[in-house]
């Protein structure tokens, strides 16, 4: 035990060096030396979960593969729309492999680096150099196909995109190649993502996650709502069918609906605190929310989800 926390201290110790040495990158990218975030927060997305746990055992027994006469993939790609879990399960992965999580916020990386533009052979450098030191890493590539997020601006015209994707390209090259770190990534745009992303190599396995409708939605809420009554240490929701009220909106995100719980806790907690009388979560409470969450979402024409978180 001793020598996993010297480790990890030895970990955060080469990280916090790089990420002031090589500002760009390292605003863009984020270690967590002790992800503590399971597969069973998420709710359902089984074949997803299943894909992840195979890839595992690069990490946790690799010689199975050998035993099959293959070898683990280079890295996994998911892609599926904003707020189904994708970044969830990364964080799952580096959990389960008892591995430090960096997670790479690639658009915030790319406008990071457009303005060191002078310095893209130092960042390379850098990066590669700070991973061929550390121990064991998942390192998670958040929306690989930076230029249609909402975080920059979609579709940003402005952007040197061949050079970015050149640039982004060697980075992934460069993580995957010391063979003992787990990458993976992710997109919410698959259809206009550079085909090299997913060649041999790279991402060569892609795995889609599409939350079944409605189990998952509703296993995940059941999740988020026995997590809001731990917290809260004591029962917060009156028993009823989730079904018909996730029936009620199909367009949402798994992330949206955990957005429309918890809007439903604090609207609970604001009227407490006003000194109304308050009862428990009913029904009634989630479909209104909905209803006002529906009215939002035409006010500010979003259609791509929240986060599921």
């Amino acid at each position: 035990m001793a020598g996993e926390s010297i480790q990890l201290e030895r970990a955060q110790n080469l990280w916090s060096s790089f990420a002031r040495k090589v500002e760009p990158l390292g605003r863009g990218a984020h270690l967590s030396v002790r992800p503590d975030f399971g597969f069973d927060g998420i709710g359902g997305l089984e074949g997803p979960k299943e894909e992840i746990l195979t890839y595992a055992c690069a990490a946790t027994s690799r010689e199975v593969y050998s035993r099959w006469g293959t070898f683990p993939p280079s890295g996994l790609l998911l892609t599926g729309r904003q707020g189904v879990g994708k970044s969830l399960l990364a964080r799952a992965l580096a959990s389960h492999t008892q591995t430090p999580f960096v997670r790479v916020d690639v658009p915030r990386m790319v406008l990071d680096v457009v303005h060191a533009s002078g310095k893209v052979g130092e960042l390379i450098s850098g990066w590669s150099q700070v991973l061929e030191e550390m121990p064991p890493l998942t390192v998670f590539f958040d929306e690989l196909e930076f230029s249609q997020a909402h975080e920059i601006g979609a579709r940003r015209s402005d952007l040197p995109i061949g050079p970015i994707m050149d640039f982004l390209l060697e980075l992934v090259d460069r993580t995957i190649a010391p063979k003992d770190h787990l990458v993976i990534a992710a997109t919410s745009h698959p259809d206009t993502l550079r085909h090299a992303f997913a060649a041999p190599g790279r991402f060569e396995r892609v795995v889609e996650v599409t939350p079944a409708f409605p189990e998952d939605v509703i296993a995940a809420l059941q999740i988020h709502a026995a997590a809001a009554e731990k917290r809260a240490e004591r029962p917060l929701f009156e028993s009823f069918d989730w079904g018909p009220v996730v029936s009620h909106d199909r367009e949402a995100s798994t992330g949206d609906w955990i957005r429309i719980l918890h809007g439903v806790l604090r609207r609970k907690a604001r009227c407490e605190a006003a000194g109304e009388e308050v009862t428990m979560v009913t029904s009634a409470n989630l479909e209104a929310e909905v209803r006002r969450y529906k009215q939002a979402q035409l006010r500010i024409r979003y259609s791509e989800g929240g986060n599921y978180v």
